[in-house]
């Protein structure tokens, strides 16, 4: 073997161990794959788009719903308002009270100028008149008749003149009592009071208006707003969950955000054949007069205070096959779809009887995007 031959294959076998040396031990290794998880947990990677449309809330027991909201009418508190109508006819002449007065009991609400009330005053001043007259002769009779002078006849006569007269004066007393006119005097004038403290809510009284007792639409309205009344009607079905004293959260569309408490204070004996409904009574306190008298309202039922329950918002809840699931949060970016058993559904959320704890995490926004996300992850093969 000559000189050149050798020198040669001494470089190539330098060279062979350079490459050898060079070459990164490592790349025959497969790259590790992510861990396997169980088919009903998800795992959001760090950089997932969906992880910003995820919510959370903690699950907690809350009262428990009954039934679904019922739809009520706010009214007056017949107990503390009055609808004034006049007792006589007559012009109007007075000051008018006002929309929105604050009166007190016996407050002037108007004044009218009646000639029935002027004919009533004649008619009391005359009868006490005949009155006293029938008196004096009844008493000149007697004398007379203890002496002998007169028949009895005539001393019979004067004491019946003496009972009409007195019950004529009587009758005549106590119209002008009903009238709440106090005093003889005959002026003509006649003042509409107010019979309770409260405010003036309706009016539909005119100067100059001429009314009479037979008006169908009242004078005045006169209420206290500071309480009202709850008007439902609950269905025949449900009327065994209330009871009197129970309290109800009512809600009205002017304050979306804000529930009011009422307590059922009456229900009915009787079932509305045609709706199979029976009314419901609730006295509501309303200190600020937020509410007001003819609004629409919705009237949830609220359980004792005892009876506690896992109320979810619907959006939490998602249906496969028959059943309900939801996501429950095992760690950050880490959720499991657990199986739950709904109660009451109502219009935004719903009562859950088996499947969550109190305590627990909930995912209450976005649990579709997670519902996507296992189906993604189990076609890719990501999962077993």
């Amino acid at each position: 073997m000559t000189l050149f031959k050798l020198t040669t294959r001494f470089a190539v076998g330098l060279m062979s161990l350079w490459l050898l040396a060079c070459h990164p031990q490592g790349e025959d290794k497969k790259p590790q794959s992510p861990p396997t998880l169980p088919k009903d947990e998800v795992l959001l990677s760090p950089n997932s788009p969906k992880r910003g449309y995820i919510k959370e809330a903690s699950v907690a027991l809350s009262p428990h719903p009954l039934m679904e909201p019922v739809s009520g009418t706010i009214a007056y508190d017949e107990t503390r308002t009055v609808r004034v109508t006049s007792p006589i006819a007559g012009r109007v002449t007075g000051n008018i009270a006002v929309l929105g007065a604050k009166l007190q009991a016996g407050d002037a609400l108007t004044t009218l100028d009646s000639p029935d009330l002027g004919q009533a005053q004649t008619d009391y001043t005359r009868a006490e008149a005949d009155l006293k007259l029938a008196e004096r002769s009844f008493l000149r009779q007697k004398e007379l008749f203890e002496h002998g002078v007169s028949p009895r006849k005539d001393f019979d006569q004067a004491q019946d003149e003496v009972t009409r007269a007195r019950s004529e004066a009587e009758r005549a007393r106590l119209k002008l009592v009903n009238l709440g006119v106090k005093g003889n005097r005959t002026d003509n004038r006649f003042t509409l009071h107010a019979a309770i403290a409260g405010e003036v809510t309706e009016r539909t009284i005119n100067p100059g208006m001429e009314v009479r007792p037979d008006l169908a639409t009242p004078l005045f309205v006169l209420s206290d707003l500071t309480h009202l009344w709850v008007l439902m009607d609950v269905f025949e079905k449900d009327i065994g969950l209330i009871h009197l004293g129970q309290k109800v959260l009512v809600t009205v569309q002017a304050f979306p955000e804000q529930s009011f408490t009422a307590t059922v204070d009456y229900i009915s004996r009787v079932v509305d054949d045609s709706t199979r409904t029976v009314k419901v009574r609730c006295t509501l306190a309303n200190p600020d007069k937020k509410l007001l008298p003819a609004m629409y309202a919705s009237v949830e039922v609220l359980s004792e205070a005892d009876d506690q329950a896992i109320v979810v918002p619907l959006n939490s809840l998602f249906t496969e096959g028959e059943s309900d699931w939801s996501f429950v949060v095992i760690d950050k970016d880490h959720y499991q779809k657990r199986p739950v058993k709904v109660g009451l559904r109502l219009k935004n959320t719903a009562v859950i009887e088996e499947g969550l704890k109190p305590g627990e995490r909930l995912v209450v926004g976005g649990a579709l995007l997670l519902r996507t996300e296992q189906d993604t992850e189990v076609q890719s093969g990501e999962k077993p």
